[in-house]
């Protein structure tokens, strides 16, 4: 299992922009994903949007859903 975190601070850090950290996020997520089949991992789990996400502001949730 992966908990996803610290993405929109990243965004901020090295790109100013918390959606660009989401943005990358969604990149290794897809990195994760081809490695896990490459090594034949059975199960994988993304814990990516907790409950305490809906916070946000609605602009910032609404760049997460269409990285999709």
């Amino acid at each position: 299992a992966i908990i996803m975190d610290g993405n929109g601070r990243w965004g901020l850090k090295y790109k100013n922009s918390m959606n660009a950290g989401h943005k990358e996020g969604l990149n290794t997520v897809e990195k994760v994903i081809k490695t896990s089949i490459k090594l034949k991992i059975k199960f994988l789990t993304l814990y990516a949007f907790s409950s305490e996400n809906w916070s946000r502001p609605r602009s910032e949730i609404d760049a997460i859903k269409k990285l999709v």
